[in-house]
Order: structure tokens, then sequence, then C-alpha cells
């Protein structure tokens, strides 16, 4: 047993120097459970090169992914949310905004920029489900239409990133008014011949999935993404069957049609840059073919 026995002081062993290790320097994939740097994780665009879970991310990574360098221009960002309906439930609505725009720094669950991609221009429209769940309120979709304007007015093609369980019942009619609204600026878009690209994210649900989420020219998803209007058990419970495997994924919905294509977010800027260099020659075929 002497073999054992320490006979030297001042020996750490592995588990006590771990204690050295500064927090945050380790990302831990939620569903492989496999370890990667932070520094590497984020490098990755926030994907686990091991079983390509794509991490939630918010309007600020988006932003620092797609625009070049990651610089960009923002666009209506002291639109705040008001309490019209002096609404509460288990917060009073004015005090749950208080909260919220403290703990994320956000004003809303929306945020809207203008920059390049690969040198050339486009409008990013990107919610934050960090912000009462991505929840679609009058701030998220005032944002939306003044974006459509402006992409509209400069005619610069405009991108808008969903990720939201759905319209905030907070705000309730004046939510919901939201979804004609988005819509009805798409259409002008679309008479003016400006592309609309929209990318769904993990969930994309509720009346964000049933306007202007689904209404691009091109629709593309992030993987396995989570897109729908109700969620799989309401819909379960109300027809009282089992639904198909995969349902609502972004897989499911392009096989059936709903999305055009699917996109790693690892491919995505490069993606998006053949896009836009496809659209603005139809866009400027269009034109000379309405000139002449």
């Amino acid at each position: 047993m002497s073999w054992f026995k320490r006979v030297k002081e001042g020996i750490t062993t592995s588990t006590e120097d771990k204690k050295s290790v500064p927090d945050g320097l380790w990302h831990k994939c939620s569903r492989c459970k496999k370890a990667i740097t932070t520094t590497d994780h984020e490098a990755n665009k926030f994907v686990c090169p091991s079983c390509n879970y794509h991490d939630k991310i918010g309007s600020k990574e988006y932003f620092s992914i797609l625009f070049d360098d990651g610089k960009y221009e923002e666009l209506f960002a002291n639109i705040k949310p008001t309490d019209p309906l002096k609404f509460v439930d288990t917060k009073d609505y004015k005090t749950r905004l208080e909260d919220t725009i403290l703990k994320s720094g956000l004003n809303d669950a929306l945020r809207v920029g203008v920059g390049d991609i690969n040198d050339m221009p486009l409008v990013i429209a990107c919610m934050d489900f960090n912000f009462i769940g991505g929840s679609m309120g009058s701030v998220v979709g005032e944002k939306i239409s003044r974006g459509i304007d402006f992409a509209r007015e400069n005619k610069i093609p405009i991108m808008i990133i969903s990720k939201s369980g759905g319209a905030r019942m907070m705000e309730a009619a004046f939510s919901l008014m939201q979804m004609a609204k988005t819509s009805a600026k798409l259409a002008l878009l679309g008479k003016a011949g400006i592309p609309y690209i929209s990318l769904l994210t993990d969930p994309t649900t509720g009346g964000v999935t049933a306007s202007f989420a689904m209404l691009g020219d091109i629709n593309i998803a992030e993987p396995e993404a989570l897109i729908g209007f109700a969620g799989p058990r309401v819909i379960r419970e109300t027809i009282g069957k089992d639904l198909p495997k995969g349902f609502q994924s972004s897989e499911f919905l392009l096989e059936h049609g709903f999305v055009d294509i699917i996109v790693p977010r690892t491919e995505l800027k490069e993606k998006l840059s053949t896009l836009l260099r496809l659209l603005g020659d139809e866009t400027k075929s269009a034109a000379v073919s309405d000139i002449s």
C-alpha cells in the first residue's frame, strides 16, 4: 500500500487544475455533448462540427456572419414598444418590457441592418428569440414595414430572418394586424420588382409563419428547424392522430414544397451571394424588357 502514498507536497491533480480553466473557454454541444473551444464554435458559425447541430443565435451573430467585415448600419433602432392595452398576466406588460429590454440589451424582438454581402447591398431584418420568445408585436411589424419601404425606395433586396413563437398576446389585435401590414408591404415590394428572401430558423411558428415568413421569392431554411403554425402537440390533440416522422421540420417542408432550399449556416453567406447575383441579373433583365 505504500506504493500509493503521496510522498511529495504540492502535487496537484487534474481535477484541481480544472479550477484554473477560465469560464466560457469551452462550448459543449447540447445534442451530441462533444466539446470544442468557444473560439472554434464561433468560427464555425455556431454550428457543431460533429453533429451539425445549429445553435440558436440572434441578430448580433447573424449580422456578424453575413455582412462584410461585420459592418452595417442599423435602421430604426430607437423604436420601442408601448403598452396600449395595459395588459396584465403573471406580470404587467410594461414591467415585462422594461425587464426584457434591460436583460437583453434590445429594444424589441427585431433589428434591421443594411450593409454589403460580398460587395452586394442587402437589407436584413432579423428576429431575436430572447426578447419575449421572438414574439411579433407592433414594433416588429413596424420595423419590418419600414425596412421593406427602405429596400423599395433604394432598390435593394431584403432578407427577413425569422425566429419566433408567433404573435405577442400582450398586444392582442395590435399584434395580429402586423400580419396583414407586413404582407401588404411585401406585395408593394413585389410590384416594384425588388427581391425578398425569407430565412426560416428554429423555431418559426404562429403568426410569423402565417404571414411574412412564407412569402419570400425564395424561402430558405436552416437544417432541422421547426417551422409551422400551431405546435405539433396542439395538432396531434386536434386531429387525434400521430404525426408523420419529422413533421414540421425543414426537411419535411422541403419535401412537400413549402421551402425552396435548406442551407447550412456555414454556407449561408456564399449561397446568398449567388442568389443575390442571380436575382440582380433577373431584375435588370425585367427592367430592360419593360423599357423595350
